[in-house]
Parts: C-alpha cells; sequence; structure tokens
C-alpha cells in the first residue's frame, strides 16, 4: 500500500557543493549522496520535490541578530583577516570556518526548513523533508559546532504562526542546545533531546535537570546519555518518552532532527544504533499522524548517513527498500558490501538499567508538572514573507545574475526529476 501521507521533499543540487575545508568532518557532500541514493530507490516519484528558495536576510534574522547575519553575508576567505574580532564575537574558527559560498549554503538550508514549515502551515503536504537542515547548535548571534544559521528555530518559528503548540524532538548524539536555548522561556515549544552528556562531551549542556524557566518551565525535556546505547534500550525509552509528551502536551505540529550521528560507527559519535534502530523513532513519530517537519542534523560517517536518510525517507513514504543498493553516481562509497543497512555497533554499553530507569523517572516525573497543554489565545497570523518576483522590464541588463537566480527563472532539466513530481516544470520559461 502506497503511503496515503503528501510528502513534501526539500533539495538543492548545490548544497552539496560546498566545502568547510580539509579535515574537517562536516561534509555537506553527503547530502548530494543522500538525494542520489533516494533517486535510485525511485523515492522521488512517490513525492513532490521543490527546490528551495534561498532564504532572505530578513528571514534569518527573525531569530539571529540582524549584525550577525550582515557579518554573514559579508564574510568570505579573502577578507576574514580584515574581521579579526568579529571572527571570535561570532564564534568563527575551526569549529565554523569561514569557507567560499557560506552565506549561500545557510540561505540554501534554511529556505528548505522555512519552505517547509510554510507548506506545512498551509496544510499542502502532510510531512515536509530537508535533510539538508537541522542545524542545531546555532545561536542567536554566534555560530557553533559546524552550525551557522538555526535553520530549526525559524522553522519553529514560522510553524508557531498558524500552531499554538510546537513539539521539537531531537536525536542526534550531540545535545539540542541551540533550539533550546531560543525557546526556554515558552511553553509554546516543547523540545526533547536524547544526546550523549557527560565526558566533556560537545556542547556539554541537556542535563535532565535543565526542563525550562518561567513560562517554560518543564517544557524542556533533556534525556542524557551515556557511550554505547544499543538499539532496544534506546528505542525502549524513546518510545515511554514520547508517547507521554504527546499525550501530556497536546503539540499541533512536530518538528523532528535526524542527525545521524548516533548511529554506530559514526566519526564523532559513541552510540551502538544501527539505521533500523534510528529509523524505529522516525517511524513511531510518523504514526502519531500530525503535520511532521523532518530534518537531517549531525552525522560524520557520510556513506551512512546517505543510508539513513534514504532509509528514512523510505519510512515516512511506508516504502521498503531492497537491502541491495541499486547502481547510483556515489555506488562505490557503499563498497564492498553495497548493502543498505548497517549493523548496531559492539561499543560496551555504559547504560545501566538503573541509570536508564532513573532518569525515565525523572523525565516523567517532569511531565506530571503540566496539569495540561496551554491554551494559546492564537492572534491574527502575520503573512508570509513577501518574496519578490522579477519583473523582467525592470532588470538592468548589465547587472549581473547570480546562478541560483538564473536557475529559478529557467525551466532545469538536470535536476532528476520526473513526470509529475517535477515541480520545477511551473516555472515559467524565459523569453
Amino acid at each position: 500500500m502506497p503511503s496515503k501521507d503528501r510528502i513534501a521533499y526539500f533539495y538543492d543540487g548545490d548544497v552539496g557543493s560546498v566545502y568547510f575545508g580539509p579535515n574537517h568532518p562536516m561534509k555537506p557532500h553527503r547530502l548530494c549522496m543522500t538525494h542520489h541514493l533516494v533517486l535510485s530507490y525511485g523515492l522521488h516519484n512517490k513525492m513532490e520535490i521543490y527546490r528551495p528558495h534561498k532564504a532572505y536576510p530578513v528571514e534569518l534574522a527573525q531569530f539571529h541578530s540582524p549584525d550577525y547575519v550582515e557579518f554573514l553575508h559579508r564574510i568570505t576567505p579573502d577578507t576574514q583577516h580584515l574581521f579579526g574580532n568579529d571572527l571570535k564575537r561570532y564564534n568563527l574558527g575551526e569549529d565554523c570556518p569561514v569557507f567560499d559560498n557560506l552565506f549561500e549554503f545557510c540561505q540554501m538550508y534554511a529556505g528548505g526548513t522555512i519552505d517547509a514549515a510554510r507548506r506545512l502551515n498551509n496544510k499542502l503536504c502532510d510531512i515536509a523533508v530537508n535533510w539538508a537542515g537541522g542545524l542545531h547548535h546555532a545561536k542567536k548571534c554566534e555560530a557553533s559546532g559546524f552550525c551557522y544559521i538555526n535553520d530549526l528555530v525559524l522553522g519553529i518559528l514560522e510553524l508557531l504562526k498558524y500552531h499554538a503548540r510546537v513539539l521539537y524532538i531531537d536525536i542526534d548524539v550531540h545535545h539540542g542546545d541551540g533550539v533550546e536555548e531560543a525557546f526556554y522561556f515558552t511553553d509554546r515549544v516543547m523540545t526533547v533531546s536524547f544526546h550523549k552528556f557527560g565526558d566533556m562531551f560537545f556542547p556539554g549542556t541537556g542535563d535532565v535537570k535543565d526542563i525550562g524557566e518561567r513560562e517554560g518551565k518543564y517544557y524542556a525535556i533533556n534525556v542524557p546519555l551515556k557511550d554505547g546505547i544499543d538499539d532496544a534500550s534506546f528505542i525502549r525509552l524513546f518510545k515511554i518518552i514520547i508517547a507521554k509528551v504527546v499525550e501530556t502536551y497536546l503539540p499541533n505540529v512536530i518538528v523532528l532532527q535526524c542527525g545521524a550521528d548516533s548511529l554506530a560507527g559514526d566519526r564523532l559519535g559513541c552510540f551502538n544504533l544501527s539505521i533500523d534502530g534510528h529509523a524505529e523513532c522516525v517511524k513511531f513519530v510518523k504514526n502519531f499522524k500530525l503535520p511532521l517537519l523532518v530534518t537531517g542534523g549531525g552525522g560524520y560517517t557520510k556513506e551512512n548517513v546517505a543510508r539513513c536518510w534514504t532509509v528514512e525517507t523510505g519510512v515516512l513514504l511506508e516504502t521498503e527498500l531492497p537491502n541491495e543498493i541499486p547502481d547510483n553516481e556515489y555506488i562505490q562509497y557503499f563498497a564492498p558490501e553495497f548493502s543498505l543497512k548497517i549493523q548496531s555497533g559492539n561499543l560496551e554499553n555504559l547504560n545501566s538499567k538503573s541509570y536508564l530507569s532513573s532518569i525515565k523517572v525523572q523525565v516523567l516525573e517532569s511531565l506530571r508538572c503540566i496539569q495540561h497543554a496551554p491554551s494559546v489565545q492564537m492572534q491574527e497570523v502575520p503573512p508570509d514573507f513577501y518574496i519578490p518576483d522579477f519583473d523582467e522590464d525592470e532588470q538592468d541588463p548589465d547587472e549581473r545574475v547570480d546562478q541560483h537566480t538564473q536557475d529559478k527563472q529557467i525551466q532545469r532539466d538536470d535536476e532528476y526529476y520526473e513526470g509529475d513530481n517535477d515541480n520545477d516544470q511551473n516555472v515559467d520559461d524565459g523569453p
């Protein structure tokens, strides 16, 4: 049975071509690998595929400080030596380097999450997917942990225009600190993060005792885990906590960050999850039948990232995928087995039953403090941002138009979209 959910999938072919630099673990190329794997399984035929708009600076400044957005817009590898103090102030450096097309990269991944939220708001889809998004560490005024713009916060702010309560769930191995911090004082967003905690592990936040403050008290939930957690333990805890959260909080919409660095064998991770274990969380959340925005996140063994997010695209489509990977442009990365699934790891599981039980008890106790879902006096919905159209008569023919703008004005034939699901066909042809 094909999925009855309408699924919108956002992808820009340029997002995977940026390069953080030699030896940097973040490889946006993993997004190209994921997309080609999705295509090779024919999943694009079951979804609506969209190329997102590049988020405008004014959209990014709905969360981030305008001076920080302006700085990201101006800085380039050639000029960064002129911005010594600002680099320090905005936390750019080894973890968050300046590289070519940095700002455009931010505009693309953030635009995908904002567009995904808008389609959900307008009931044009049931599930929206942006694997390029999920950069959960970025703060209002600074970069952090390979993240520059926090697309998740921007997407949630968009959802809050139409929805009284948004539930944010994060299964990245790192704590979703940027999203938690942004909504720490409100009950309009409940954040739930499952992550490694302790041993100076980045970012060092996310203790079970951190539960929110003021109106947001009890609306931040942290599930701190130790090295080596396996499928059975993780899934059991995830299902118990998320079921109780949904029952108690009654969210109108869910945002799910699917960081793949919680998989076994990740270059920066320390968990034992198999792809099936990770994907089981996605399946469980999907089955609440609430509007759902799904993003990527961390993930530093890139062939496993591609495997994971392809399997999870299949889960959202209720499509079982054969384990043998079909031929595609990146097939050699999956040698020698060329198989889709990876098994769980064999790190020692340092999460004792008593430890996990104590975490569960503390989280459920915190949830009991919520009397009922907060009611919100919904105001008149502000309009989506005005996105200017180009009037060809007014354009200066001598002014150079960047490649992305040109792409949006012409019908592309190189994006591997087919048939009825090719939404680029709706773009007007040039003169």
